[in-house]
């Protein structure tokens, strides 16, 4: 009997659906489900039959261990996730099993930055294989050590991850085969699932609300400083470091509470799993890190001190972090500006707020502020009476906290300098320009005042500088301009999918270094050899060249002329980096007549964060105006 070509098509088509949905549920390895690139090769796929033995277990699931690979790029742990209390005591640490599930690529929160990670989902069909088997983790620095440069290969460019414009492609749209000789994130995702040793930690910040801390471990580091942390710097191709052979601790798996932590702690061996989460990879360990040593958390007064000679200058540089007449926080910065940067000539202060603080209620004025800071400096040094210079701002133009009205001011010793003669203040909203004096020098139209207010682009909800001139006891001149760049806010991880990460209103304060610098150009034009300062918290690392090129040639930033090493060169510590925030530069005839500058930790050494006053470290310089 034959059969008809449609039944023959029928059953052929029956047979192949059915070899299909067979192929479909083969047992697979876990090397397999993970594959040598970011997402695995078998995604969306039920398997049937996997194996592996528990090496860690959580509140969320379990990890498995199977057989490894030749290819370091693939790796044998594998996330089985599972918050069922049915599931989970169904296995324990130690127990080969196999299992069914559908492997998944999962993102941890709804940040579309964030990366996926595999994981299999909806395990079935737990059978316990044997018990008690034995397993040793992963030794990074020793089996494994991670790379010291670059975060990924699509961080192209020649500021590296800093490089703009940013998000020019994605690591999950890519999806290229790990490299993870080359690239940290290539380099902790090819361990994704795995369990490891990170020997002898070092914690580089303090912990964050979650109790989550970044560390190394005894392998090869770079930018170290004398604290402990890893310091921003150029790497040996003239291309930001960005520090990639670092790991966030995450909350340990057995329930235990990691402790309190600072820049440079060390704990005992920590033993986890490496997982990507909230933006980063991490390692949760199996119990609470043990600390071993805590760094001393003295630090020392300047060495910079006031000078005799009226060319001579101290200058203070402090974002003190919204300060108000009220603030629990002043009388520890009054006790900082007089005990440890030893009273300068002239400090350059950030965020200082209006006399009412947060309240917002139309008020403006800062001279509560800063009149009460100035008097509890005189009343720890009675030698130095500050008086100040401020410019009020529009109420709640200038960004910040929504009624604090923070804004940049100028502290100074009248006994050393004063504004310039016959100056006339400046307002919010004018723009004070430079000019040709009636004495063939240059003056400012206003003194202080602001550059270029009515600039959208570059000040657009972000504090305008603040200029002044200024006259010393031997009758010279110069100016100073006092910065506070608009902030990082909503910036992307710098381990997530978006390369280079994204650096937000990067491109506003590039407009702000140019507008300064544009102004700058204005004062040279006239007398290419005046005497200018310009410091403050410009938000920015001088690693991203492009927002600061427009500085080149006409000022040099100090540490780079003042010698200071390049890894001591900090003022903020954030994630896994302590980096700077916050620089000085000094018109070329300043530099040749000699500088010196130092950063002073009183923040970022603190024994705990509460123990912080400012999130920001001041630093002193000492320079010859005339």
């Amino acid at each position: 009997m034959r059969c008809s070509t449609a039944f023959t098509m029928f059953v052929l088509g029956t047979f192949t659906a059915a070899l299909a949905l067979v192929h479909h549920s083969l047992a697979v390895s876990i090397t397999d489900i993970q594959g040598p690139a970011w997402l695995s090769p078998l995604q969306g796929q039920s398997v049937q039959n996997l194996t592996g033995v528990v090496v860690a277990k959580g509140k969320s699931g379990f990890f498995l261990r199977g057989d490894p690979s030749p290819d370091i790029r693939v790796s044998n742990g594998l996330n089985v996730f599972s918050s069922s209390t049915s599931v989970l005591s169904q296995v324990n640490v130690g127990d080969l099993i196999s299992l069914s599930g559908k492997v998944s690529e999962f993102r941890s929160s709804t940040a579309p930055d964030n990366l996926f990670t595999t994981e299999l989902q909806s395990p079935t069909n737990i059978t316990v294989l044997s018990t008690n088997n034995t397993f040793s983790p992963i030794v990074i620095g020793k089996d494994r050590s991670p790379p010291t440069q670059s975060l990924s290969a699509l961080d192209v460019g020649k500021d590296g991850w800093l490089t703009v414009p940013n998000n020019q492609s994605q690591v999950d749209s890519a999806n290229a085969t790990l490299q993870p000789t080359k690239f940290g994130m290539d380099f902790w995702s090819s361990l994704e699932g795995q369990l490891v040793t990170i020997p002898n930690p070092v914690a580089l910040d303090f912990e964050n609300t979650f109790g989550e801390f970044w560390v190394h471990g005894d392998w090869t580091v770079t930018g170290k400083n004398g604290r402990g942390g890893l310091t921003l710097t150029f790497g040996p191709n003239g291309i930001p470091d960005a520090n990639p052979e670092v790991i966030i601790i995450g909350a340990p798996l057995d329930g235990t509470k990691n402790p309190k932590v600072c820049v440079g702690k060390t704990f005992q061996d920590i033993t986890g799993v490496v997982v990507y989460q909230f933006g980063f990879y991490y390692v949760l360990p199996l119990t609470a890190p043990v600390v071993v040593s805590t760094p001393d958390p003295t630090v020392p007064p300047t060495t910079l001190k006031s000078d005799s000679n009226a060319c001579v200058l101290t200058i203070g540089d402090y974002n003190v972090e919204n300060l108000a007449p009220t603030s629990k926080t002043l009388p520890t910065v009054a006790n900082h500006i007089s005990n440890f940067l030893l009273t300068p000539d002239i400090m350059f202060l950030q965020e200082i707020q209006d006399n009412n603080g947060e309240t917002n209620d139309g008020t403006v004025s800062a001279n509560l502020t800063l009149t009460t800071l100035s008097n509890n400096i005189a009343n720890l040094t009675s030698a130095i009476n500050y008086n100040f210079a401020s410019i009020d701002p529009v109420n709640n133009q200038d960004g910040g906290a929504p009624g604090g009205n923070i804004r940049q001011a100028y502290l100074f010793n009248p006994a050393k300098v004063k504004l310039a003669a016959n100056s006339t203040p400046g307002d919010a909203t004018t723009a004070t320009k430079a000019i040709r004096s009636h004495n063939g020098g240059v003056s400012l139209t206003l003194n202080p005042g602001r550059i270029d207010p009515s600039n959208i682009a570059a000040w657009n909800s972000s504090r305008k500088p603040l200029v002044a001139q200024w006259e010393t006891t031997s009758g010279h001149t110069f100016f100073t301009i006092n910065v506070h760049g608009t902030a990082k806010l909503d910036s992307s991880s710098t381990q997530g999918t978006f390369r280079p990460p994204v650096n937000n209103l990067v491109e506003q304060r590039t407009a702000q270094v140019e507008a300064i610098a544009k102004f700058i150009k204005s004062i040279l034009i006239l007398d290419p050899l005046a005497s200018i300062i310009l410091a403050g918290d410009f938000n920015e690392f001088v690693q991203t060249r492009s927002v600061f090129k427009a500085l080149d040639g006409i000022m040099l930033e100090l540490d780079e002329i003042s010698g200071i090493p390049p890894v001591e060169r900090y003022t903020y510590v954030f994630d896994q980096t302590t980096e700077q925030l916050d620089h000085i530069f000094v018109s070329p005839v300043v530099a040749l007549r000699g500088t010196q500058v130092e950063h002073i930790h009183v923040n970022n050494w603190a024994s705990t964060i509460s123990l912080r006053t400012s999130d920001h470290d001041p630093s002193v310089a000492k320079v010859k105006v005339c």
